[in-house]
């Protein structure tokens, strides 16, 4: 490991054995040095876990990361530092966080990578371990070859490795793509501009068109936020006007999305919790912490952000 108190090893595993012996040694010297310690993995995973720690599982966090981290853009805000910032001061937190698993849907896994990216820049300088753990008998192998640029060391069994290609500034901008086109116009979409005068009617425009798309309490609710956070950054920091697409999408989603010609430039922004007492800043992270999915294209021709609410 490097000198930094940050540590973000990934752990190569191939079944379950392999992940419980990579997982629960992990826990247990967290537990004996009296250190915090948290376990965000798929549903399944944590049965496994669970099972292997018996009795010394009650002093563990667990979360289900298929839930917490279903956004992955919400992880480092909403599920890390939720933790690690509830924790004492002084002592080292420990946390196994696994974002990517088989199942990960084409357009949820840029942002995964995204997210590994950032947990180095998020949490450098912090007392912190955050152990991610990587399916060798199940990813693909892009995957596996990409944990490599987005953390600093990489655990096989019982060697260690620091990575030659470790790059998480490069991963973070090798996925800030362009985004598939949103639909111009037809049956089921909403288009619209709008600048600072016509915020209001946008964001009625948009809960209007997610009621007729099926939304209906909470997920509505959600758009309507999202809309009206999106909407009034572009304003603000986007150079005053934007465009509005509202469509739906397969399984009940509801795609909403916000075009503008600012560029944002901090790769941060809505992953940072919010500063209390502190007004403002806080678009963002509503944004990542309510939608189901949220992806990012800026450029020097301008921002789109697209999220994704369930029905």
């Amino acid at each position: 490991m490097s000198g930094e108190p940050l540590a973000h090893p990934a752990l190569f595993y191939g079944g379950p054995r392999a992940y419980l012996d990579g997982t629960v040694p992990f826990v247990r010297a967290a537990l004996a040095a009296g250190e915090p310690v948290a376990v965000v993995v798929p549903g399944e995973k944590l049965e496994l876990i669970r099972d292997a720690l018996g009795a010394e599982r009650e002093g563990v966090r667990f979360l289900d990361m298929r839930e917490a981290g279903r956004n992955p853009g919400r992880i480092i805000p909403g599920v890390l530092c939720a933790f690690a910032d509830a924790q004492p001061p002084g002592r080292r937190t420990r946390i196994i966080g696994e974002p990517v698993w088989a199942g990960r849907g084409p357009a949820e896994y840029p942002a995964c990578v995204q997210h590994e990216a950032l947990i180095n820049a998020a949490f450098r300088g912090r007392e912190i371990t955050i152990l991610c753990p990587y399916d060798t008998a199940a990813l693909d192998p892009r995957a596996l070859a990409e944990a490599w640029t987005t953390h600093p060391v990489v655990i096989e069994g019982a060697e260690e490795r620091p990575s030659p290609v470790y790059d998480p500034e490069g991963a973070v901008a090798r996925h800030n793509v362009p985004l598939p086109p949103a639909p111009d116009a037809g049956p089921g979409v909403l288009h619209a501009a709008f600048d600072a005068e016509r915020l209001s009617l946008v964001r009625h425009l948009a809960a209007d068109h997610g009621a007729g798309l099926g939304l209906a309490g909470e997920a509505l609710e959600n758009l309507a936020l999202v809309t009206a956070e999106l909407t009034t950054n572009s304003v603000v920091h986007g150079g005053g006007r934007g465009t509005l697409t509202v469509w739906a999408s397969r399984g009940g989603r509801v795609l909403c999305e916000v075009r503008d010609g600012g560029r944002l430039t901090d790769p941060l922004a809505g992953r940072r919790p919010a500063i209390p007492g502190r007004s403002g800043g806080r678009g963002l992270l509503l944004v990542n912490l309510v939608a189901d999915l949220v992806r990012t294209h800026t450029s020097p021709a301008g921002t789109t952000v697209r999220c994704r609410l369930g029905a």
